[in-house]
């Protein structure tokens, strides 16, 4: 039973995949790039999320991004597909050991002009900007969604949205966490604060690893 579900679920991606927008050969390469060189490469959004990512932009139509965990690139690149001119992502990625793969995939990119790629702590780094955000992306540590989430709302202008991604953790959010498994913990500590913020309207959705959209209220 399980395998003739595995199958069926294969046929549903492969059918969803086929009745949308193409990722595109750029994306397509990053993707295998991605997964040949990088450990744990299903990390990236991928083509159905980057797809999703590009068309949440064009339905904000925000100004500013900011972006929380860059790993390879993929989505920073997808949500600046969306951008209208003038626009830019702000991605920053606190693993220094990622910048040499990911930098020159950014800047070697179509829309290399609309991202700034940011070796750094967010939850630090980013509100020195001093720019007020439209949207904010967040797929960084698990272990601090919670203080990357309180960060990017207090940058976030009002009525301005916030995504979560991987907040279903591969269904590991029905389990009770290892006292060591401080990843799970992380994410189920997020979906229980976020789900009694009264500051914010939120809705999970069951798409691949789960993604939370979660709007500031004015």
């Amino acid at each position: 039973m399980n395998y003739e579900l595995e199958n069926v679920n294969s046929e549903l991606e492969n059918y969803v995949l086929s009745h949308i927008d193409p990722e595109g050969d750029y994306l397509y390469r990053l993707w295998r790039a991605t997964n040949v060189h990088l450990l744990r490469g299903r990390m990236a959004s991928g083509h159905l999320q980057g797809r999703l990512l590009k068309m949440l932009v064009r339905m904000i139509r925000p100004k500013n991004i900011l972006e929380v965990g860059t790993f390879s690139g993929y989505s920073a690149i997808c949500m600046a597909e969306g951008l209208e001119e003038g626009g830019m992502v702000y991605t920053y990625e606190i693993n220094d050991e990622q910048e040499d793969f990911t930098r020159p995939w950014i800047e070697n990119s179509p829309v290399a002009d609309k991202i700034r790629f940011i070796i750094g702590d967010a939850i630090k780094e980013a509100p020195k900007l001093g720019i007020e955000f439209d949207m904010a992306f967040i797929d960084g540590d698990k272990r601090t969604y919670i203080e990357s989430y309180e960060m990017a709302l207090s940058v976030l202008r009002p009525g301005g949205f916030i995504l979560a991604d991987n907040t279903l953790w591969d269904g590991h959010v029905l389990e009770v966490p290892k006292s060591s498994d401080r990843q799970t913990a992380g994410i189920e500590n997020f979906n229980d604060f976020v789900m009694n913020d009264s500051r914010v309207e939120k809705v999970l959705l069951p798409l691949r690893d789960g993604l939370t959209l979660i709007r500031k209220n004015p």
